[in-house]
Formats: C-alpha cells, sequence, structure tokens
C-alpha cells in the first residue's frame, strides 16, 4: 500500500510564490519570537527541522555622533562623514545598509535620507546605519568584524564628527522564503519516515506549511530558517 502525506494545506511540494523583490532581514534572534501553534493557539520553540546555513552577510551597526554647537553646521558634517564611509566601502570590502528589521543599501544617491536622532545633548545629533561584510565559505566571525574595525578606522573624521561601533556582531540573510522548498523536502522527509514507523496504515497530518519562512541565529555565522510547521501521525482513512 502506498504511503501518503495528507495536509491541512495544498502542498504539490510546489511551495508557496516568493516575494517579487528579494529583501534582505537582520537575524538578531527569531523573527516574531517563540511561534504560535496553529492547533493549539499557544506558543511553542523553534521547530526542530530547520535548514542551517551560513548567513549571507555579518552586520555591525554603527553611528556617526556629532556635537558641533551650531546645528546645520553639525548636521553637514555628520552627513558629509557618512559621505565619506559610503565612497570608502568598496574599497574596504565592506557594504553599507539602513534598516531595523528589513535592509536597504546605504548609497550616494540616499544617505541624506538618514533621519539624524538625538545624541543625548540638544546640541548632539547622531546618524544609525549599517556595515555589512560578506561571509564567503570558510570566513569566520573575527574575521568579518576585523574586516568591518579596520574600515570603521579608516573614515576619516569631518569637524566634530566621528564615527563609533555599537553592540555586536549580528548577521542577515537575503530573501529567507528562497529556501522554502529545502524547507519543506525536510519537513516532507521526516514525516515520511516516521509515519512508516508506524506501519502502512500511517498516514501524517502537516499544518503551517502555508507560513513565511521563519528564522533564528544558530551561530556566531550560521542562521536556522524553517517554517512554522508541525504534524500528527494519524491513521488512514478507509
Amino acid at each position: 500500500m502506498r504511503r501518503f502525506i495528507r495536509t491541512s494545506v495544498v502542498l504539490g511540494l510546489l511551495g508557496v510564490a516568493a516575494p517579487a523583490l528579494a529583501q534582505e532581514v537582520v537575524v538578531t534572534g527569531q523573527r516574531r519570537g517563540a511561534y504560535l501553534n496553529a492547533e493549539t493557539n499557544q506558543s511553542s520553540s523553534r521547530p526542530i527541522i530547520n535548514l542551517r546555513r551560513t548567513a549571507d552577510f555579518a552586520v555591525q551597526t554603527v553611528h556617526v555622533i556629532g556635537d558641533t554647537r551650531e546645528e546645520d553646521k553639525r548636521q553637514e558634517e555628520i552627513y558629509a562623514m557618512v559621505r565619506g564611509a559610503i565612497e570608502l566601502a568598496d574599497k574596504h570590502g565592506v557594504e553599507l545598509s539602513t534598516g531595523d528589521y528589513i535592509v536597504e543599501p546605504l548609497t550616494l544617491a540616499n544617505y541624506k535620507s538618514l533621519i539624524l536622532g538625538s545624541g543625548g545633548r540638544s546640541d548632539t545629533n547622531v546618524a544609525n546605519f549599517l556595515v555589512k561584510a560578506k561571509l564567503t565559505a570558510g570566513m569566520d566571525a573575527k574575521t568579518a568584524l576585523d574586516r568591518i574595525t579596520k574600515f570603521v578606522k579608516a573614515v576619516p573624521p569631518v569637524g566634530r564628527a566621528e564615527i563609533e561601533m555599537l553592540g555586536s556582531l549580528t548577521l542577515s540573510v537575503i530573501n529567507p522564503d528562497q529556501y522554502r522548498a529545502q524547507i519543506t523536502d525536510l519537513i516532507v522527509a521526516d514525516a515520511a519516515a516516521t509515519a512508516a514507523k508506524f506501519g502502512p496504515d500511517y498516514g501524517v497530518q502537516a499544518t503551517g506549511l502555508d507560513r513565511p519562512v521563519e528564522w533564528a541565529r544558530a551561530s556566531l555565522t550560521e542562521v536556522f530558517l524553517y517554517l512554522p510547521a508541525a504534524y500528527t501521525v494519524l491513521p488512514k482513512r478507509r
């Protein structure tokens, strides 16, 4: 008797269409914290079935801070230093971006759109952005951080403006949904193997396969990519 996988969503193993634009996302933890189980409506931990892979970039938050007394001059110095950072990025093998969650390139065309926040005093402003080092095969976190640190030190100050690194190194992934088919294959294989242990009269009912791909940090350079899915082994209907 041929085994089957019966799902509560239409699989066809064709996956769900990916977004038209490939988005890059910052990985600081799980995408939504603990995911919500569709059956129990209760929070649960990350599913054990996941795709572990090297992230696309190591990411470091930095800011340019300036405290020149005259506001117009202060902002001019900050933006000039950001521009200098953009112009140096290629030489140092890094990329600059903006965004807390969805990442977008920081370029000479848009850098003046950076919002200048308060530096904690009335005569201080800051501009936050991201410095990224592409993670290539065999590259560790220290190498990535050293590259970013060397770049930050190379950015020349302008007036009273200076650049500083904030927090610790994190990661980013480009278009997590592109890995949907691979993740689904892992779930299907695990479900089929589990059902087989119960004999030919059992199949699987799965939920959550229509949800967006989620992510969590796995190591200093790796991420877990997964679907908030679950399956139940059930007797086949006759």
